[in-house]
Formats: structure tokens, C-alpha cells, sequence
């Protein structure tokens, strides 16, 4: 069986990077629990390898990331939601946003729901002009459980992320660029290939030590709500209404919520 996540190390001008490559196209690249433990691995890895530089984040196919996959959480209790896997893939992402090199998500395609998540732990984001971006949660009777709200909040305002969250309805990638979601936006995979080498080029000229005393300070902006944030997923797990739209998302149907 083919890994679902993909590393490679690379040379430019004498100084490493690693890239990390999600390798679940079928599924939308799509994260699982499997996938959240190599992530953790990897990036515990990169923390103490001096030799690299920077890190890219890309995926394999028309996607970059449509979430969480639900098979994975849609079955779990809400102690087990909030323990097993909320607590966990926030530690995950919080390892990858608190690397001391440079991450850079390369989006070459839609960015849903922890797939967002994902691409805001990382530092800088270019994305191809057809890729959407979007929180579809409230749609499940669910919210995002990786620390998604605050970092959307943080990036983008909380005016602009309380439009994605509440209307669950995603935005394109013209309307993410000019909201600062993400910093660069290209026309096709030579564009995003071509602006990743532009940003390697200054990240890797840089001083790593300044750069990792850089991405501390900002940390600081960053408050940790991780108990805040899996109990909040725990109660809404336990809803009615949550339970409703995943059978709902399960079956291809319209769910019919009731508030309770």
C-alpha cells in the first residue's frame, strides 16, 4: 500500500528543504488518523534536523485537502471525538505552525474544512486560481475542531471568518487573495511551482535562527485553546443535529435539523 503521506528532501543553492505531500487523491486527500500520526512523526523530525531550511506542504491530485475524512470521527463518541481526535490533530497542526523553518502551503486545488486547518498552520500560502476555500462543518451540524476558527480569526478578521463559518459557504481563490487567506495566487501548477521556487529562494537566504526567533514572537498572538476547542467539539458531536448530518452526508441527502 502506497504511504499517504509523501517526503522528499531537496538541494537548492547548497541548502536543504523538505517537502511533504499529501497522497490520498482518491479520497480528496482527505486526513485520517493514520495520516495525522505521519504528519506528527515528520514534523518532529524536521524540528531538530538544522540541515533544512524550509518545508513546502502540497498535495497529489484535483485537491489539496477536503478535510477531515469522516469516516474517521463520524462514528465516535463525543469523549472519544474531543480526546482521540480533536486533542490530536490540534497537536498535530500546532507542531507543523510552531516548526522553527518556514512552511509553505502550496494549494493547487479546493481547501476544505481541516484541509483549511492545515494550510493555516502554515506560514505562507499560494494557491492556483480554481481552488476554493471554505469551512462546511455548520453544514454537518459540526464545527472545526482543529483550531480553525481562532487561526481563520486571526488571519482574516473576525468579520470575514464569521461569513465563512456561519454561511459555511466557500469563497474563491481571487476573494481569498484579497482577504490576506493567502498571499500569492497563480494561474495554473506552473505558476504554483514556479512562485514556491521565488519564496525558497528568499526563505533560504535568510537567517534560520532569526526566522525561528520570528515565528516565536508571533506565536505569542496565538492563544492556546486546545481544551477550549475539543470540549466545544465534544458538545457539538453529541448533538442530535450532528449525528443527523453525518448520517445525512453518509446518505446524500439534505439533513433536516431540529436544534437540539
Amino acid at each position: 500500500m502506497e504511504k499517504q503521506i509523501l517526503t522528499a528532501r531537496h538541494d537548492k543553492a547548497g541548502v536543504q528543504w523538505v517537502e511533504i505531500t499529501l497522497n490520498r487523491p482518491d479520497k480528496g486527500n482527505a486526513i485520517n488518523m493514520a495520516m495525522l500520526d505521519e504528519l506528527s512523526g515528520i514534523a518532529r523530525d524536521l524540528e531538530r534536523d538544522r540541515a533544512v531550511r524550509a518545508v513546502v506542504v502540497r498535495a497529489k491530485g484535483r485537491f489539496f485537502c477536503t478535510g477531515g475524512d469522516i469516516e474517521a470521527w463520524g462514528s465516535l463518541t463525543p469523549h472519544d471525538m474531543g480526546r482521540d481526535w480533536i486533542l490530536r490533530g490540534i497537536e498535530v497542526f500546532e507542531q507543523i505552525a510552531h516548526l522553527p523553518q518556514p512552511v509553505i502551503a502550496a494549494i493547487n486545488g479546493h481547501t476544505l474544512g481541516g484541509g483549511l486547518e492545515l494550510a493555516l498552520a502554515a506560514d505562507l500560502r499560494v494557491a492556483i486560481r480554481h481552488a476554493k476555500f471554505g469551512n462546511p462543518e455548520a453544514r454537518l451540524g459540526m464545527i472545526p475542531g482543529w483550531m480553525g476558527t481562532t487561526r481563520l480569526a486571526e488571519m482574516i478578521g473576525p468579520s470575514r471568518a464569521r461569513h465563512m463559518l456561519l454561511t459555511a459557504a466557500p469563497i474563491v481563490a481571487q476573494q481569498a487573495y484579497d482577504w490576506g487567506l493567502i498571499t500569492a495566487l497563480v494561474e495554473n501548477e506552473e505558476g504554483l511551482d514556479a512562485q514556491v521556487s521565488l519564496w525558497l529562494d528568499a526563505l533560504l537566504a535568510n537567517g534560520p535562527s532569526a526566522m525561528a526567533l520570528i515565528k516565536g514572537l508571533l506565536a505569542q498572538v496565538h492563544r492556546d485553546l486546545r481544551a477550549h476547542h475539543a470540549a466545544a467539539v465534544a458538545q457539538a458531536a453529541g448533538t442530535e443535529d450532528c449525528r443527523e448530518g453525518v448520517k445525512a452526508f453518509v446518505e446524500k441527502r439534505q439533513p433536516i435539523y431540529r436544534n437540539r
